[in-house]
């Protein structure tokens, strides 16, 4: 049985390791630095100090030792070392001051990173009343219900709603041999449907599955910085060397000569340019993640960021795949007299095109001997006159159809009386996000008819359409748009052209699994001005991380330079280099703020 997560309350982040062992560091260093401003015996200081190295830096060490028996020189290693070295020379208080900042450094990446997990994975709305069941498990499933489990109906007929799995607008008949998926809405009749999938395979699953993944990717900017870090770090080893071993060998002083390489190594050390990149960039996957987008990697976000044109798809992406009556075609009677004839015998029906001929209608008669056949339409008395609503034939279906719309023929007492056309509502926030793509030129690319497509790019305001698209024409349409396209899309025909995108966005919802796990990033909530919101907060994160990248390569030009040619006292040098890790920390954690968000949606 699938189960909804929880997003974890602030006091649970206090339960991470990083965040425990950096709090007692600061306790215990905190106590040392009291005990020495009271003036007690110098042995208690030492030890508190000593404890504040143990908790503060006992993680480090142990990934540091783990970082070399895979032959790599880890950064925490570098600090862990830093420190003992300053103990080891008397320097105990500027060894603890630099063990407490790092620590609390790692507990800021750990915070956001959690906070970032805490965001997404509570996210999803899982609806589906699933049962548990296993392969093999047979179950009924009544009108009105969501069908429990992915199987094979064996008895019964119904139309259901697949529009969350699948994408298709309108409901699909089932009948025996036909596959149902979990989490869809059974339509008007009974289905016994037998299991042929683990309920932790089924699409729900597999897409609670892939949130769990969600920033497990790293960037391609922190791919690079860790590429260099070991090599860098192994510089850094062996210039603190040359700094110690070669004035030894002319006579310096040890403790003067050790002072100095240590304090080189501190200040040398990239932990800031390390933490320069991560922050922004999960910071900003964990406000999206609050705010209904779902972003699978911070390599995702990276290329977000560089978005330079947005291709949407139609149906169930700029459309909400709910249909509504746009055209009436009367045959023998007046507008309203079809419209009343139909919603009369469509009040009982549960058939979303049924609600949308009743939603139509100024006035809805009582009806009655209301009869639904699954698949072709309903009957009813209405007015003392037989009605039939559903499927038929003739040149004004025709027409109705070849208009791109979903033609309904209306029969009163055997003879037609009209054929009403039905058609996607387009989005109410469709027009305001294709105009908050700053930066980014909109193009509609569907496999509708032009004139179709032509009326709804006009109501969302797109000049550029493609239409007529199979799922290979999209692909090839997406790759003449240029490198940097963003596909948005839902169906499973989108998917193709959603994987050859240089992003690619599903429309949760309504999303098919296929165009779910094919996208880079998922609108949960269908909020279609939430994807100009991610783009821009994306290129915040960007000018983020070159920001942090120049501020801590700035700090360690200085900092190694005023080591290298002046006196530069130890304290100094651990408050300048971690204060910049700090620093570049909080700088990324600005994003995860509500005003981030609100700004990336062009409001203050």
């Amino acid at each position: 049985m699938i189960e909804r997560a929880t997003p974890a309350r602030p006091a649970r982040r206090l339960l991470l390791p990083e965040v425990r062992w950096a709090l007692a560091a600061l306790a215990l260093f905190l106590a040392g630095l009291a005990a020495d401003l009271a003036g007690s015996p110098g042995w208690l200081s030492w030890v508190l100090y000593l404890a504040c190295y143990g908790a503060g830096g006992w993680e480090p060490l142990l990934a540091g030792l783990r970082a070399l028996r895979e032959r790599t020189l880890d950064v925490d290693l570098l600090m862990v070392v830093a420190a003992v070295g300053a103990a080891a020379i008397g320097q105990v208080f500027d060894g603890g001051l630099l063990i407490v900042i790092f620590a609390t450094s790692g507990a800021l990446e750990a915070v956001a990173t959690r906070r970032t997990a805490d965001s997404v994975r509570g996210l999803l709305d899982l609806t589906a009343e699933t049962g548990g069941y296993e392969i093999g498990d047979e179950f009924v499933t009544r009108p009105g219900q969501r069908i429990g489990g992915d199987g094979i109906v064996l008895d019964g007929a119904s139309e259901v709603d697949q529009s969350s799995v699948t994408g298709e607008s309108m409901p699909v008949p089932k009948a025996p041999g036909d596959e149902v998926f979990a989490g869809t809405l059974n339509g008007t009749g009974m289905l016994r449907v037998r299991v042929t999938r683990d309920p932790s395979d089924t699409v729900l699953a597999r897409i609670v599955a892939m949130v769990e993944e969600a920033s497990a990717t790293k960037a391609r900017t922190q791919l690079f910085i860790e590429k260099i870090e070991q090599r860098y770090s192994a510089g850094v080893v062996v210039a603190t060397l040359a700094l110690f071993l070669v004035p030894l060998a002319f006579g310096a002083g040890l403790q003067d000569t050790l002072l100095r390489a240590m304090t080189f190594m501190i200040v040398a050390s990239p932990c800031a340019v390390v933490l320069a990149t991560m922050p922004p960039l999960l910071s900003a996957i964990a406000n999206a993640g609050r705010h209904g987008v779902l972003v699978k990697s911070a390599v995702v976000l990276e290329r977000l960021g560089t978005t330079e044109r947005v291709a949407f798809d139609k149906t169930g992406t700029l459309t909400e795949g709910t249909p509504r009556v746009v055209e009436v075609r009367p045959l023998g009677m007046s507008e309203p007299d079809v419209l009343r004839y139909a919603a009369g015998a469509e009040q009982s029906s549960e058939h979303p095109l049924g609600r949308a001929i009743v939603a139509a209608a100024d006035r809805v008669p009582v009806a009655g001997d209301f009869r639904a056949e699954p698949g072709r339409g309903v009957h009813a008395v209405v007015d003392g006159r037989r009605v039939f609503v559903g499927r038929g034939d003739g040149d004004p279906v025709r027409e109705v159809e070849a208009a791109g719309r979903t033609a309904v023929l209306v029969r009163v007492d055997g003879e037609p009386a009209g054929v009403l056309g039905l058609a996607d509502r387009v989005r109410p926030d469709a027009r305001a996000a294709v105009g908050l793509l700053a930066g980014a030129s909109p193009v509609l690319l569907t496999g509708d008819n032009e004139r179709v497509a032509a009326r709804v790019a006009d109501e969302v305001g797109i000049t550029d359409v493609r239409a007529g698209l199979l799922p290979q024409d999209k692909v090839t349409a997406v790759r003449e748009l240029g490198e940097r396209v963003l596909v948005v899309g839902d169906g499973i025909n989108d998917a193709p052209a959603l994987a050859a995108a240089h992003t690619g966005i599903a429309m949760g919802r309504a999303g098919s699994d296929l165009a779910l796990e094919t996208a880079d990033a998922v609108v949960v909530r269908d909020e279609l001005t939430a994807i100009p919101a991610v783009v821009a907060l994306a290129r915040r994160a960007r000018r983020l991380v070159l920001a942090n990248l120049v501020i801590a390569s700035a700090f360690i030009a200085g900092l190694v330079l005023w080591d290298l040619f002046g006196e530069l006292p130890l304290p100094l040098g651990v408050a300048g280099h971690e204060g910049s890790t700090v620093l570049v920390a909080l700088n990324g954690l600005r994003l995860l703020g509500e005003r981030a968000w609100r700004t990336a949606q062009g409001r203050r």
